[in-house]
């Protein structure tokens, strides 16, 4: 178990804004760092391999605008060529899957250790697969003064769809279920309330017990030492009615969007207060460490009637940025941050002269 006390700055009120601004210390480190003079003198170059889909909503025109400001150049990556015929890159920032990509990003990677991949294939692998996604949330069991964090019960389902009744039953899970696709790829999901219904699901999924939140997702985006957090609506509570009244498999194309942004919401104050700052900042902390990952975004929840119990019920490898607000000014002061630490570990830096 991970326990600790107070790590950053003030903490947040109940009412404040959808964005929840938790390095304060990044501008004054940038502020003080010698070597932004000299990385500022020549472009930083970042080489994308990233899906179409992907490319138009990250790399909107405002970003684009900005990086150019600041000095940064994004550079398509032809797939079908070798990464050492391409660039120079300072920085590569990917999001694709398949065998043949992984090898050609790890022989680039042997070939220049001085490039700064975002992030190792490998460490990303760890979030693709449901069974695993959660597992370091779970070993972390996170508990401190500001609240405890951890997962819902879950059971990998791998077999044949008129023996998942009884399997749920063995592992103790409670309905209604959430079942979800066993690779990440897809964010649909379905809500099972009856063992009937669990007949009708199609493995390998996981089976996540569904917990009440007062209908109130929390997005953690972490861009490296970055957190930012934003409100979605979720599914709603479900009762003991519901569970009566309801038979069959509902399902759902994602448990929040965009669209459903629920930051301006009328809500109740106990289910719209964000997760405490300190709190994250240690759960962020220990899984950028333990994944090894700087990309990624969790879906939190609070147990409804509770101001201190979240549950990790997702994790997503480089998510939406671009429906994060002012993602444009974290991604790029992130970029720069990159280079700057790269500068510092390079043995001709140095603040003495002769």
């Amino acid at each position: 178990m991970v326990s600790g006390g107070r790590v950053g700055g003030g903490e947040g009120e109940a009412g404040e804004a959808a964005v929840a601004m938790v390095d304060n210390e990044e501008e004054v480190a940038q502020a003080q760092a010698p070597p932004a003079a000299a990385v500022a003198a020549r472009e930083l170059v970042v080489g994308y391999a990233l899906t179409s889909k992907k490319a138009k909503s990250f790399l909107q025109p405002k970003l684009r605008g900005l990086a150019r400001k600041k000095g940064i150049l994004f550079v398509a990556i032809d797939q079908k060529r070798p990464l050492s015929d391409q660039g120079p890159f300072d920085i590569v920032l990917h999001k694709l899957t398949g065998r043949e990509w992984q090898q050609l990003l790890e022989e680039y990677r042997e070939e220049h250790p001085e490039v700064t991949v975002l992030d190792p294939p490998g460490a990303i692998e760890h979030l693709l697969n449901r069974q695993s996604m959660l597992q370091e949330v779970s070993e972390l069991d996170l508990s401190d003064c500001h609240g405890r964090v951890g997962v819902p019960k879950q059971l990998f389902v791998n077999t044949d769809p008129s023996s998942i009744p009884a399997a749920v039953m063995r592992a103790g899970l409670s309905l209604p279920l959430v079942a979800k696709p066993l690779v990440a790829k897809s964010h649909e999901l379905s809500l099972a309330y009856d063992p009937i219904s669990l007949t009708k699901l199609e493995p390998p999924l996981v089976l996540q017990e569904f917990v009440n939140h007062g209908g109130v997702l929390f997005k953690v985006y972490i861009v490296g030492d970055a957190i930012r957090v934003v409100r979605r609506f979720s599914l709603p509570n479900v009762d003991v009615g519901d569970l009566s009244n309801n038979a069959g498999v509902f399902r759902f194309p994602r448990v929040s969007c965009a669209s459903a942004n629920a930051d301006d919401a009328d809500l109740d104050p106990h289910v719209a207060e964000l997760p405490p700052r300190p709190l994250l900042e240690i759960l962020a902390r220990e899984l950028r460490r333990r994944l090894g990952l700087r990309l990624f975004n969790i879906d939190m929840i609070r147990e409804h009637g509770t101001r201190d119990r979240f549950y990790v019920i997702d994790m997503n490898y480089f998510p939406g940025y671009g429906k994060m607000p002012g993602y444009e000014h974290v991604f790029t002061d992130f970029l720069l941050s990159l280079v700057q630490k790269e500068y510092k570990r390079r043995p001709s830096y140095s603040s003495c002269e002769g």
